[in-house]
Parts: structure tokens; C-alpha cells; sequence
């Protein structure tokens, strides 16, 4: 079946100009330009990839991207977030947030289709091996589950790539460069410092203390390793 795409955006032309190019490509298109419809419409259309604009009318796109991955249902879509916010600081709240990527405006249409196109394949790529158990923690990728001390945690499609990565390494220490790597893989279009957030991120939703995080340990001027609390 082909991939659909939705796009929340309240730019007309830019619909328009998205719906056409991508249908060429091989995918459906659905569009939403009110952001306080973009929640029932994602349930309406249960689509694999959204194109989010930060600046919308009835909620804007954080507080979308905030609801959307709170979600229990849709909270590993793929979010890519394009915007004419092009500041570092938007950038990294959008990441916080839970957005997959994040793409300003004006842009390039064949750069924009390779970023979808990545941003699926590495949803479609998620680890199917055996569940991971490190001390309180469980992660099954066969379910796309975590859970801390037997309560769920949602997690977006890249934050559980990269927790089960290291996870499944325990005590190994990788760089950045190699978290890019090996979790994004060669269509990255994030920088390394971009891997400090996800790992944030996933403190945050892991860890008992994420400011003195037990799991995932910063090794300093070297990267990041997994160490279970029981070691």
C-alpha cells in the first residue's frame, strides 16, 4: 500500500505545490490547516508520515507535535517539521518535542522527498530482534514497547532506535558520529550536537533522575553509553 503523507499547513500553495510533487512520487496526500483538527484528522486518516508547519491557526505545530507524541496510538509517526523559523533555538525545541527532522523554508523539493523517504525507511527499520532487559527497564522491539519498572513509555520511532541501540551494547561507549551512524544511518540531516537532544529526550522519559541519569551515561569529550542499574 502507498505510504501516506499529511500535511498540516494553512499556506494554500504550498498544499498544492507539496500534494502534487509527492503524489508524483508514489505517495497519498491528506491535508489539515487548522491545527486544532490536525489530532482527528491523524485518527481519521492514520497517515505514516506528517509535514508539520510551526505556525498555525487553532494550535500551533509544538503543541501538535507535543500532543501527537504523547499519543498512545500515534506517538511513532515520523514528524517532519517544515517552518520559516530558522533558528537554532526553534530547531532544538522542535527536537525536543519529539520531531523526527525539521526543515526550513524555502527549501528544496528533491531534498524534502529524501528526507521523507529516509524518515520512513528508518521507521520501517526498527530493530525486530528479542526484548532487552536492563534492571527496571524492558524493551521489546517485535511491539515497539518500553517500559520502566513495568509502566509503558512512549517513545517516538528515532528515541527508541537510539535507546535500543545502546541498550543492546551495554558498557560500550559511542560517539556521536557514530550514533548518527548507526541509528540514522547515511540519510542523517541532523548534526551531532542533534544527538544530545534525542538523548535528553530520552532521559527524560527513562530515567528515575534524568539530571543524574542511572542508564544513559555521558562519557565526557567521548559520547554516550548504556549502563543497566544493576551493574
Amino acid at each position: 500500500m502507498l505510504k501516506k503523507i499529511m500535511i498540516v499547513e494553512d499556506e494554500h500553495d504550498l498544499i498544492r505545490l507539496l500534494k502534487y510533487n509527492l503524489e508524483k512520487e508514489g505517495f497519498r496526500v491528506a491535508s489539515v490547516t487548522d491545527g486544532s483538527l490536525v489530532l482527528a484528522e491523524i485518527r481519521r486518516e492514520e497517515p505514516d508520515l506528517l509535514i508539520l508547519d510551526l505556525m498555525l491557526p487553532g494550535m500551533d505545530g509544538l503543541e501538535i507535535c507535543r500532543q501527537v507524541r504523547k499519543h498512545d496510538r500515534y506517538s511513532a509517526i515520523p514528524i517532519l517539521m517544515l517552518t520559516a523559523r530558522s533558528g537554532e533555538a526553534d530547531r532544538v525545541v522542535g527536537l525536543e518535542l519529539g520531531a523526527d527532522d525539521y526543515v526550513t523554508k524555502p527549501f528544496s523539493m528533491r531534498e524534502l522527498i529524501a528526507r521523507i523517504r529516509a524518515l520512513l525507511r528508518r521507521h520501517e527499520a526498527t530493530p525486530q530482534r528479542t526484548s532487552v532487559q536492563r534492571g527496571d527497564l524492558t524493551i521489546d522491539p517485535s511491539a515497539h514497547a518500553v517500559s520502566v519498572g513495568g509502566k509503558p513509555v512512549e517513545l517516538s520511532a528515532l528515541e527508541f532506535r537510539l535507546l535500543h541501540h545502546l541498550a543492546s551494547h551495554p558498557g560500550l561507549v559511542f560517539s556521536r558520529d557514530q550514533l548518527l551512524d548507526r541509528v540514522w544511518g547515511n540519510d542523517r540531516s541532523v548534526t551531532p550536537r542533534s544527538v544530545d537532544v534525542y538523548i535528553r529526550r530520552v532521559r527524560e522519559k527513562i530515567e528515575p533522575e534524568p539530571q543524574q541519569p542511572a542508564y544513559l551515561q555521558t562519557v565526557h569529550g567521548v559520547g554516550y553509553r548504556f549502563v543497566a542499574v544493576s551493574e
